[in-house]
């Protein structure tokens, strides 16, 4: 396969390879802590989860990356990315023992937050610093497109492997807050091993070169400000891509209330004890991620017989019929099935969307307005928990919320199809 005899000729470059681990062993703490985060809020015996609580945690784990990345390159074009890597991932370890404590001492609840949003935003530095070291472990610019290809993959499949450890080890200590704090200092012990492993490369291999002049620093977030202003007013000009980012937005907003609905179910409604409402959640997360899977080996072969909004008309469309036949009856198989459809669909927009937007936005003006993608993506989120919060019931049936997610699926498939008629 391609993949693998890519992925093999960059392994044999050393320090690619330490980089690698760094962000391996640090993208699987983040699935195990997020997921240590989530099963706390929503799942422990001494809270009554609610909507409302579960926006709280969406809000904590996702706006400091959206908030923070547009200016995390400022800093990290003034500090040595290796101490970056691993300071970073030091002080995230010792973040997460805080959050053990706090989470045995069942201390109150705005503590725990504070200390999950400050684990969650030195994050958006260390996802960054690995970005821009990666130039200096490889060798040649074709090598440069492999790696910038493989490496966040890689990334995400170590987050969801840290996600699936997490479920396990959840599932298999003592009931209580016991087996939560379990769970965040597994986190803190991926951490620590990804400080551990930045230890291996040179301090100054990673850059930024000593000799490299830098503004002032006030200067340089005023011109990233100014810059993402120029963004917006870029993408105002590029409707193709404006009107694909701004349905993915809708997409996004419409799966993460779907998201908070199916956390509820999974709590209250179809499970009679804490266990077995887990197991269910984690069998909603790998319906969800077998239809990102799909999307992945679908998405190529749908844009190029419907083209690149056509197919994410297919995909909104899909949606809104199926998202209400298979919802509405609130129980675990279908509503399983939904969760299949809707990572599909999902991912399907998302691939195309980004294709849309690197297409025909200026390469100048690329890196800002996926900045700014970023932000849309992660605020709809966020939003859409927001919104359901406001109207799920205690146990997550919402005839209302579905059907109001159903429309604004179909609303998006017929501006979509009427922009690409013309």
């Amino acid at each position: 396969m391609p993949v693998v005899r890519d992925l093999r000729v960059l392994l044999r470059l050393r320090e690619f390879r330490r980089l690698l681990a760094v962000r391996l062993l640090s993208q699987a703490a983040d699935g195990v802590y997020q997921v240590a985060l989530a099963t706390y809020v929503v799942f422990s015996p001494e809270k009554e989860a609610s909507p409302a609580a579960i926006a709280s945690a969406m809000a904590v784990l996702l706006l400091p990356y959206s908030l923070l990345g547009p200016f995390a390159g400022v800093l990290l074009d003034r500090w040595r990315r290796r101490q970056v890597l691993l300071h970073g991932n030091l002080l995230r370890a010792v973040l997460a023992c805080g959050t053990a404590l706090l989470v045995v001492a069942s201390a109150a609840d705005w503590l725990f937050y504070a200390s999950a949003l400050a684990v969650t935003a030195v994050n958006r530095f260390v996802l960054a610093g690995l970005s821009a070291a990666l130039p200096r472990v490889v060798d040649s610019p074709e090598r440069l497109v492999m790696a910038n290809s493989l490496s966040p993959t890689a990334g995400t499949l170590a987050a969801t492997a840290g996600g699936g450890l997490a479920f396990v080890v959840r599932l298999a200590a003592p009931q209580g807050s016991t087996s939560d704090a379990v769970v965040v200092l597994l986190g803190a012990v991926l951490y620590l091993c990804a400080a551990l492993s930045a230890l291996r490369m040179p301090a100054g291999l990673l850059g930024p070169d000593a000799c490299t002049e830098r503004t002032r620093f006030g200067t340089a977030l005023a011109v990233t400000a100014r810059g993402l202003i120029a963004g917006v007013r870029h993408l105002a000009e590029r409707h193709a891509a404006a009107r694909a980012m701004a349905a993915m937005s809708l997409m996004r907003f419409c799966y993460g209330a779907l998201t908070v609905t199916v956390l509820m179910l999974c709590r209250y409604a179809w499970a009679d004890s804490e266990s077995e409402g887990l197991a269910l959640l984690g069998y909603a997360v790998a319906a969800s991620g077998a239809g990102f899977f799909a999307a992945a080996l679908l998405t190529p072969w749908a844009v190029e017989r419907l083209g690149r909004l056509g197919w994410m008309v297919t995909c909104a469309a899909a949606a809104a019929v199926l998202e209400p036949a298979l919802g509405l009856p609130f129980e675990p198989v279908p509503m399983l099935m939904a969760a299949f459809v809707l990572g599909l669909t999902t991912q399907g927009a998302k691939i195309t969307t980004d294709t849309v937007v690197q297409a025909t936005v200026d390469d100048a003006y690329r890196g800002r307005v996926f900045s700014l993608y970023d932000v849309l993506f992660n605020a709809a989120f966020v939003g859409a928990a927001g919104v359901a919060a406001l109207m799920l019931p205690p146990d997550g049936r919402s005839a209302a919320l579905v059907v109001t997610i159903a429309v604004t699926y179909g609303v998006i498939a017929l501006s979509l199809a009427g922009f690409d008629r013309r």
